[in-house]
């Protein structure tokens, strides 16, 4: 197997031929730096690139391998940090120059990746304070999308979101307070779920933006973030891994809405609903009972959110960020607004979570999975998002995020899908959501889809 085709392969296959000793973790570790060597100047998907490290620990593994040791799900498999999240010895940067320093301790979930084997390869750039639905930043410039070197991977997780789309890593991780593994998993073709609140730890960030922020996987095969979750969710003993293996969630009634919550004004594209009657379409075809049925949106959902994650930011800020003075204005702007928020106002957007999410709800009584669109459009032009001033920020952060948010407030999970590419040749995606704790469910459903509809074949032009 030449090196470009293992850099690509994804965890599941490149664990499969590590345990059967086809190949040993130092050769897909190779490839995938050898890859990132070439790649990253023009993505700039890694701030950081831990090549040294990540070779001695590719050899651990196989000496683990060769003593017998293949327990491990994730043995001799590279994987990507999102650079929000704790990497022993290395700066959490959080996209910004305020940062403190190299951090003394990996975060659970690393901790979790490198029991199962994982061998952490860098850290991925993203937006400041992980802001921004792209990710343009001052300090460290812009992730660039692999399908159009012109044009973001998204945002918050754009680094992680290029590196995988692009073969840099096997598997990647991302958090996702507002629609930042779904965003930009729809715009580089990629599957990324959201999982259900406090399944996939976020220690040591604890109630990450108010509690909105979770972690996850963002991944260029179903199985690949199937293996990530067996080895970071408490329980799963491979069960995630089975139900993508199986790609057979059931016969599920499963409701189609294009309905933005109150509060939300956003410019559904052409194409992205188009994607999502396909995919309804395709569905049926598959034996799911598929009819038009709107969520129950609170009106308050939307200013819910924005008091979060401005309060969010502003906790980030004080408990992160040593040299606020280096910090874009745009954020200091809005870091500066969350500390004046009323401590009633606050308590608020967080006690009216109940409600809401009693109102959502009522759709399960009648069906099981949620089909909305992904974003709402295409993506911008890399830097553009990154020149937003405070006003453009809190009018149109979430303009092309408009179907992802409500599902970070009510904690359950929400995976974005494939769905096919825009007259642009750029990928487009489509939102299953579930009830709390059916994460298994999203899998193997988004796995027949991916059966139903491959996408696994088609790779990057830019970068071809």
């Amino acid at each position: 197997m030449d090196a470009t085709t293992l850099a690509l392969a994804g965890a599941a296959e490149q664990a499969r031929l590590i345990r059967a000793g086809e190949v040993t973790a130092r050769e897909v570790v190779e490839a995938t730096l050898a890859r990132i060597t070439t790649l990253n100047p023009v993505l700039n998907a890694y701030r950081a690139v831990l090549a040294e490290r990540a070779l001695l620990d590719a050899d651990q593994a196989d000496a683990r391998r060769g003593a017998g040791d293949d327990s491990r799900p994730l043995l001799g498999v590279p994987v990507a940090i999102k650079d929000d999240v704790d990497v022993a010895g290395e700066a959490t940067a959080w996209g910004t120059a305020a940062h403190a320093g190299p951090v003394a301790r990996d975060a659970e979930v690393v901790q979790r990746l490198r029991a199962a084997g994982a061998v952490i390869v860098g850290k991925t750039l993203v937006p400041e304070l992980t802001m921004l639905p792209a990710t343009d930043t001052t300090t460290f410039g812009s992730a660039r999308n692999p399908y159009d070197l012109s044009r973001t991977p998204g945002g918050s997780s754009g680094g992680s979101a290029a590196a995988m789309a692009a073969g840099l890593c096997g598997v990647a991780l991302g958090s996702d307070g507002a629609g930042s593994i779904r965003n930009p998993s729809a715009w580089t073709g990629l599957f990324g779920l959201k999982p259900t609140r406090d399944r996939v730890p976020v220690a040591p960030h604890h109630d990450a933006w108010q509690g909105l922020s979770v972690n996850g996987p963002m991944a260029r095969r179903v199985a690949d973030a199937a293996l990530f979750l067996d080895a970071t969710i408490d329980g799963s003993a491979g069960a995630f891994s089975a139900a993508a293996a199986s790609a057979d969630p059931g016969a599920l009634r499963i409701a189609v809405s294009t309905k933005a919550p109150p509060g939300a004004l956003p410019r559904l594209g052409r194409e992205e609903r188009q994607a999502v009657r396909d995919t309804a379409d395709l569905l049926r075809g598959l034996g799911h009972t598929v009819l038009e049925r709107d969520p129950d949106y609170a009106g308050g959902l939307w200013a819910a959110m924005i008091v979060r994650i401005a309060r969010g930011i502003a906790d980030d800020v004080t408990a992160s960020m040593p040299h606020p003075e280096r910090l874009e204005p745009r954020t200091r702007s809005i870091a500066a607004l969350g500390r004046r928020l009323p401590a009633s106002l606050v308590r608020w957007s967080r006690t009216s979570e109940a409600e809401q999410t009693a109102r959502l709800a009522r759709l399960w009584d009648d069906v099981d999975v949620l089909l909305t669109p992904a974003a709402a459009d295409g993506p911008y032009r890399a830097g553009v998002v990154g020149r937003w001033g405070t006003g453009a920020y809190l009018l149109r952060g979430s303009e092309r995020l408009t179907w992802m948010p409500a599902w970070n407030i009510t904690g359950q999970p929400a995976a974005s899908v494939p769905a096919g590419l825009d007259d642009d040749g750029l990928p487009v995606g489509v939102q299953l959501v579930g009830r709390s704790g059916e994460d298994a469910r999203l899998v193997a459903l988004a796995a027949q889809l991916e059966q139903a509809r491959p996408w696994i074949d088609r790779r990057p032009g830019a970068i071809a």
